[in-house]
């Protein structure tokens, strides 16, 4: 057994030997590692498409098509010179016609087909005190667009062209879209044609911004330049997330921080101004403001939740519920009121006529009042 376990070893070493040989001095002899390559390895370019995991051709073929141009045109007057308004000058040079010469302020944006007859979704400042709006296609087919209706507090408006079977978007779902998703923002930005750009959702629910009344902005790092408000953020399905509408720069060009409304707030106002050309919002007629801490110490307030009712008007729907000055609001049918931005939406989802229940603190005491609530009224910005 000794003897066969001796010659066993012999001939390991032997042959480990000769393998070192021949890797050394033969490597030719070896077997190709090539060979091993198996058939379905090397197919994919004869047999079938290869897939780039980092490619979004197919959301920007989708979403291309629904995106416009939008190009605006305003006549101004000049102002007259004072010194058509000075006598002396009027006796030498005599009389000049009244006012100043006209001009046409010219502006660009983007928009978003929404239906195939025609409805276009955009900014409501893109389109603001414009006298001519001409939008144009991503075929290049250029209509006479008018405004069906607009809402200035949640910067939107609706245009109608004629024509019809038009590539409307497909409008995708708020709830699937997280921080971290990647999403794609179309647009026209300093009118150099249609762009698509690249990022990724930074933040949701985006607020206290002062852009507009009603925010709750998606924040992106995709481009979004001037020119690209009212275009479309899309998802990687080339699915409708956000109406691209600002952006934080200190230079007019991008930083990496735009702001796109989100899709969950443009549907129903979108179909709120199709269907009726305005959008009603719950009022309740009062002032609100922010509690700081020390607002809160002096008030002898446990923390800083709720909204400090400032002010109200006077037979408003607060007036009348009996809410007073100095009340904080805590809670509108049993949600919450963290700050007065919330409050403000709450309320505004309210219908007119609907009776709510509001929660106040008053005097260290918890008071439950009834509001019907009103209607509330157009552009009113410092009063809820």
């Amino acid at each position: 057994m000794h003897r066969l376990w001796l010659i066993f070893t012999q001939m390991v070493t032997v042959a480990l030997a000769v393998l070192f040989v021949v890797t050394t001095l033969k490597p030719e002899w070896l077997p190709s590692k090539s060979a091993a390559v198996t058939l379905q390895e090397v197919v994919p370019a004869a047999g079938r498409e290869a897939h780039n995991p980092a490619s979004y051709r197919d959301a920007s073929r989708a979403a291309l098509p629904a995106v416009v141009h939008i190009y605006t045109t305003q006549a101004i007057r000049s102002q007259r010179h004072p010194l058509f308004d000075d006598p002396i000058f009027r006796h030498f040079f005599g009389d000049r016609p009244e006012g100043g010469k006209q001009q046409r302020n010219s502006g660009l944006g983007s928009g978003v087909i929404v239906s195939p007859n025609g409805y276009i979704l955009t900014n409501f400042h893109v389109i603001e005190a414009a006298d001519d709006i001409q939008v144009s296609l991503n075929d290049g087919k250029t209509y006479k667009a008018k405004v069906i209706g607009s809402d200035p507090e949640s910067d939107l408006a609706i245009l109608q062209i004629k024509a019809e079977k038009l590539p409307a978007i497909t409008f995708g779902q708020m709830e699937n879209l997280g921080v971290g998703d990647v999403v794609l923002a179309i647009g026209n930005p300093f009118g150099v044609g249609q762009t698509v750009t690249m990022g990724i959702v930074s933040a949701l629910g985006r607020s206290h911004l002062g852009i507009n009344t009603f925010e709750n902005f998606i924040q992106t790092d995709a481009a979004i330049n001037p020119g690209n408000s009212g275009g479309a953020l899309v998802d990687t399905n080339g699915h409708l997330v956000g109406i691209n509408t600002a952006i934080y720069s200190r230079t007019g060009g991008s930083h990496g921080i735009g702001f796109a409304i989100p899709v969950s707030s443009v549907r129903s106002i979108m179909e709120q101004i199709i269907q009726t050309g305005t959008v009603t919002r719950g009022w309740i007629g009062v002032e609100a403001q922010e509690i700081t801490p020390e607002l809160a110490e002096s008030f002898g307030l446990p923390d800083s939740e709720g909204a400090l009712i400032a002010g109200l008007m006077r037979n408003s729907p607060a007036d009348i519920a009996g809410i007073r000055p100095g009340d904080v609001l805590l809670a509108v049918n049993s949600k919450a009121v963290k700050d007065p931005q919330v409050m403000l939406d709450l309320i505004a989802a309210l219908k007119p006529d609907e009776r709510a229940n509001f929660r106040l603190r008053r005097d260290q005491n918890i008071v439950e009042v009834q509001v019907k609530i009103g209607k509330r009224p157009a552009l009113q910005r410092e009063q809820e």
